[in-house]
């Protein structure tokens, strides 16, 4: 799973994140840091209102929470989201020993970025891309 300290950064850099079932997020307060929550119609659902997109807890299972705007969230992007957000700048995805390898073009140059986990490779790709 790619790192909050990724996440965040890639959020820093404008990442938009348009919630919907099968994402995980956590909530940016140190007493939940480390709190993975996943939207599920059941449990965690996305409410467009017009003051902004909320995320609700439903039932007991998350029974300290009724709801917490996006913007008080971090998203952290499956591998596919991120693979999607390079678009036609993924090249391709290797293992290299203990390592996976994300090559990818940035500033028309082919480049790479490499993490034991696959996800963070991707992250750290994006976080390139989005930086040059």
């Amino acid at each position: 799973m790619i790192s909050a300290t990724l996440a965040q950064a890639l959020r820093q850099t404008g990442l938009e994140w348009q919630p919907a079932n099968g994402d995980r997020f956590l909530i940016a307060t140190p007493e939940m840091g480390d709190d993975v929550f996943h939207l599920a119609d059941m449990t965690v659902e996305a409410h467009d209102l017009d003051t902004g997109i909320i995320l609700a807890f439903n039932g007991t299972t998350e029974w300290a929470l009724d709801s917490v705007a996006v913007e008080n969230t971090v998203w952290l992007p499956r591998e596919d989201q991120l693979r999607a957000a390079l678009a036609d700048r993924f090249v391709a995805l290797e293992r290299r020993d203990t390592h996976w390898v994300v090559r990818f073009v940035v500033a028309g140059e082919v480049a790479e970025a490499t993490d034991p986990d696959a996800e963070c490779a991707y992250a750290r790709a994006l976080l390139r891309v989005r930086q040059a």
